[in-house]
């Protein structure tokens, strides 16, 4: 604070403004005290990071993997190369939002990074001062397009949609290798989807799919008559069990669980629509570095190529041709889309309008 006595005390000088020189004389001092409280970033010296991660000694991740076994596999592995505990705190993608908004709109500093989709990460912003600037991620520069970084977050995973087929009660020559396929007349009745209305990947779907097929695909897709579920993991059960021959969008990583049941995952040759989950550091994060260290492990070619083997195509260059066999379609499959937010109040009433 000396600036503000040298700027008060010059030779010659009138005093003035007292009232405002002392407000921001507490203004200072308060902005003083929390810079002490909360934890530094390490200069961009990687191993000083690393050093500063560590004597942290915890990270904190707010996510909503829902114990997924591939996201659990890189949390041990963060743990296992840097001796860093991790609390994970598991909730839905909406519970998530509420929580940070809650929290921080508290002055509850608790989590270090979320992963969410990129669509909420977008809403946080323009609804409250949530996240923190991106600090340099060396590894953010092998991102693939489309996938980029910007100021607030970076690409972590992707979720790509198939058309999910009970291969008992789909010959062969009736595979539907096209979205439009599904818009055969052969098909009425005998759809099982996710809902198409409310937020979930139903509505993804739906968004994404308005834009990239031919006017009036939803518009005959709901001609159809599918019919909506919200049980994502069961429904794919339903169809093993031949109650529909067919169930839409097909999240290609819940298929790992299935193996064994008579389906089937298609990738349609207009290429299969996508959410995008990214990372970002929580404001005021209590371990800055430890954030910063996770989310350079998070893109590092070992993580990313658990997420291909689980299905899903990696963020960043090099890796999807290291995937397994029976994971590079998949790990490789072309990407359209991703919806944004800007469109999902016209994309949510579009639905409800034609699934009264």
């Amino acid at each position: 604070m000396s600036w503000l006595r040298s700027n008060d005390a010059r030779p010659g000088k009138k005093k003035r403004g007292g009232g405002m020189m002392m407000n921001m004389l507490r203004v200072a001092i308060a902005a003083c005290l929390v810079s002490l409280s909360v934890p530094a970033l390490a200069q961009d010296d990687w191993q000083s990071v690393v050093d500063a991660a560590k004597k942290e000694g915890k990270l904190v991740v707010y996510d909503m993997a829902l114990g997924a076994p591939y996201f659990v596999a890189v949390l041990k592995s963060f743990e296992t190369k840097y001796g860093i505990p991790v609390e994970s705190l598991d909730l839905r993608a909406s519970e998530l939002a509420e929580r940070i908004r809650t929290e921080q709109s508290a002055g509850r500093y608790l989590g270090d990074v979320e992963i969410i989709t990129t669509t909420m990460i977008e809403e946080q912003r323009q609804t409250g001062d949530f996240i923190e600037k991106l600090p340099q991620i060396p590894n953010a520069a092998n991102l693939r397009p489309p996938f980029r970084a910007d100021e607030y977050n970076v690409p972590a995973y992707v979720q790509p949609m198939g058309i999910l087929i009970n291969t008992k009660l789909v010959k062969d020559q009736d595979v539907p290798t096209s979205w439009n396929d599904l818009t055969d007349p052969k098909w009425k009745g005998k759809i099982l989807s996710d809902d198409m209305r409310p937020l979930g990947s139903g509505n993804t779907m739906f968004a994404i799919l308005e834009h990239q097929m031919e006017a009036g695909f939803n518009e005959k897709l709901a001609d159809q008559k599918p019919v909506f579920s919200r049980d994502m993991r069961n429904d794919a059960r339903r169809v093993a069990r031949g109650e529909y021959p067919i169930y839409v969008p097909q999240i290609f990583a819940f298929t790992s669980d299935l193996k064994g049941l008579p389906l089937k995952v298609v990738i349609p040759k207009e290429g299969a629509p996508y959410a995008e989950m990214d990372l970002a550091v929580l404001k005021n994060a209590p371990h800055p570095n430890a954030a910063r260290l996770f989310i350079q492990h998070f893109l590092s070619p070992e993580s990313q190529l658990i997420y291909a083997n689980a299905w899903m195509p990696p963020v960043i260059a090099g890796v999807a041709e290291r995937a397994n066999p029976d994971a590079q379609p998949f790990a490789s499959a072309k990407l359209i889309g991703p919806a944004t937010l800007s469109e999902r109040p016209s994309m949510m009433a579009l639905a409800k309008k034609l699934y009264p």
